[in-house]
């Protein structure tokens, strides 16, 4: 199972921990070893998936909206047609997150600081493509402000700076900061969510659009097979999947997920997808091609 961040991000940890639920139901036989490769925003392990031998052994955890942009403003090592959709597991909005100790306490008071210091607060992204980097040009645009946007491998690089001090500000996912959910606290506070509405997971933290800033952006995870795999061994790995997200024991294990998991069959998740793909042209027709 190739995932295309580095360990310790919601992608990454979405893998681990479902896997072998997974697997359990897949017979003694099936192992599954989850092999990282970040960079360029999922590119480099979509592509290594892409070419692997159409048998159902080499899988990848795909991660949109980057998995569809980064070939709509590149020439792009893979298409999205290139892959077989086997199942969405997290639909998981973006946050702007910053030091528990920032003087920016609000999203208004964000956006104040970025008109006064333009260009010149540091927000963190997981590369071009994701949908922290996504928000952020929407933000840019909606807003009319701007910003120095860093790209890292992975959030746990994201946090490690922010808390160091080294970044202003972090592009998220919600499932990638489980100590604030429920209001909770830690060494990170949200200051704004980009979802259509207030995710369970985090409900005193407010929407851009509540606040009049017109921008929503979530990361949708999922399984992705090579274009080829016989659609038996798809079916068979979707059915394992939806009984593992349903299981008791990993519901328990995963309780800090439980509000962004959102299961999609692969046919309904490519439906919906396709949606998304109108929004994404547009900023893609802005950016000039690679």
């Amino acid at each position: 199972m190739v995932v295309g961040f580095a360990p310790g991000g919601g992608t990454d940890l979405m893998a681990r921990k479902l896997l072998p639920f997974v697997q359990k139901r897949l017979g003694p036989k099936a192992q599954f070893v989850v092999v990282n490769k970040p960079g360029a925003a999922g590119e480099i392990a979509n592509a290594h998936v892409k070419q692997a031998k159409a048998d159902g052994y080499t899988l990848a955890v795909i991660n949109v909206p980057g998995f569809l942009y980064v070939p709509m403003i590149k020439k792009s090592q893979y298409e999205p047609q290139d892959f077989t959709l086997i199942a969405r597991v997290v639909d998981d909005p973006t946050l702007i997150v910053t030091r528990a100790d920032s003087p920016v306490a609000s999203f208004a008071g964000l956006l104040a600081a970025m008109r006064q210091q333009p260009g010149a607060l540091s927000f963190g992204h997981n590369g071009v493509g994701t949908n922290g980097e996504l928000a952020l040009q929407l933000l840019k645009r909606e807003a009319k402000v701007d910003v120095n946007a860093i790209p890292y491998k992975g959030t746990a690089a994201q946090k490690t700076d922010v808390l160091g001090g080294h970044l202003s500000f972090g592009l998220v996912s919600a499932g990638e900061v489980p100590e604030l959910h429920g209001n909770g606290s830690g060494q990170l506070k949200a200051l704004v969510q980009f979802g259509e509405t207030r995710s369970s997971a985090l409900p005193g933290v407010p929407t851009a659009t509540e606040m009049g800033t017109k921008v929503t952006m979530s990361s949708e995870r999922g399984f992705a097979a090579p274009k080829g795999v016989p659609a038996a061994i798809v079916k068979r790995l979707d059915v394992a999947i939806a009984e593992s997200l349903r299981d008791p024991e990993f519901i328990a294990a995963a309780s800090s997920d439980a509000p962004v998991l959102a299961y999609l069959g692969g046919e309904q998740w490519q439906q919906s997808l396709e949606k998304n793909k109108v929004a994404l042209r547009a900023l893609a027709n802005a950016q000039p091609k690679e």
